[in-house]
């Protein structure tokens, strides 16, 4: 008798890609114990991603290219855009996938192994960081999930997450009902783990890792690893991003009116005093609690330049 395998939508974003792209695709085609099918949608190009992609799928019968649709300006819009236009009736699960990293051949297997045996709704996993000069590293984000870390980070790189065929639907109809708003998100991946923990999804984060993490000059969002990484993050809440992000994300998954929430949403000084003294709770490793209560004190002080 035939072997049925799960069936897996991968959803790639790409945007010249050309240094990359035939790597990654070829580590995702070449996933075991399941039947793929890659939809890539292309944000215009001028390396020639799109002709290439063009004609992988003319060689490719599960590979697929989106029509055109203009321009995106970043990831997070390219796959909210994915996660619209593929129709998924007909798959068990979907996945995300990069233009630039390199896939273990186990990555989806074992994720929908997780999500089996576990009994959850979605993965994600570790990843092994490299570099051009040969440098490695693991990226750990396995930390054990606490009460509110979904509104204030996500469960790890996007490009490991595989979620269940409902747990899809679901994303799929609360961003039509947000998506003028969504498109004012800048990191995708957040906006998932945020959706699935506040309804009430099951997550599990793998601690070993599934693929190797590509770090180049163009990364949208690379490593988080080292004091540079750390400088870098403190700019971006300084700037006045992390924050509203935060509280764009609370409201567009329904958490803004809850007990917790409303006490610090509007992020006065003394909500955010308030707010530091649930650190333990709004992130997962060590560290980042204690730079999340830093942040928060910081912040109630001198403010951030977009006030």
């Amino acid at each position: 008798m035939p072997v049925h395998f799960p069936r897996v939508a991968v959803l790639l974003a790409a945007y010249n890609g050309m240094q990359w792209i035939e790597e990654q695709l070829a580590s995702i085609l070449a996933q075991t114990d399941v039947d793929v099918t890659v939809y890539i949608n292309i944000d215009p190009s001028t390396d020639g991603t799109e002709a290439w992609c063009a004609a992988s799928a003319s060689r490719h019968s599960n590979v697929v290219v989106l029509p055109p649709a203009g321009r995106f300006g970043g990831a997070s819009r390219n796959f909210f855009w994915l996660l619209r236009e593929v129709d998924f009736t007909d798959f068990d699960f979907v996945a995300f996938a990069d233009q630039d990293d390199l896939w273990h051949p186990d990555k989806l297997s074992r994720g929908i192994d997780a999500i089996n045996v576990k009994g959850v709704d979605a993965y994600s996993s570790n990843v092994t960081a490299f570099w051009p000069d040969g440098r490695a590293c693991l990226l750990s984000k396995a930390q054990p999930q606490v009460t509110w870390d979904f509104l204030f980070e996500a469960a790890g790189p996007g490009c490991t997450y595989v979620f269940t065929q409902a747990l899809a639907k679901a994303l799929k109809a609360s961003m039509f009902d947000h998506w003028h708003a969504l498109q004012a998100v800048s990191l995708h991946d957040w906006f998932c783990y945020a959706f699935a923990r506040s309804h009430g999804y099951r997550w599990f984060i793998d601690p070993s890792p599934s693929m190797n993490y590509r770090q180049h000059e163009r990364n949208q969002v690379g490593a988080n690893a080292g004091l540079s990484s750390l400088v870098a993050r403190y700019k971006t809440i300084h700037d006045g991003w992390w924050f509203h992000q935060v509280q764009l994300i609370t409201h567009l998954v329904g958490q803004a009116e809850g007990t917790f929430v409303r006490g610090w949403i509007q992020l006065g000084r003394l909500q955010l005093v308030r707010l530091s003294w649930s650190a333990w709770k709004c992130r997962r490793r060590l560290r980042d609690k204690a730079f999340f209560f830093c942040i928060c004190w910081a912040t109630a002080l001198i403010g951030t330049r977009t006030k």
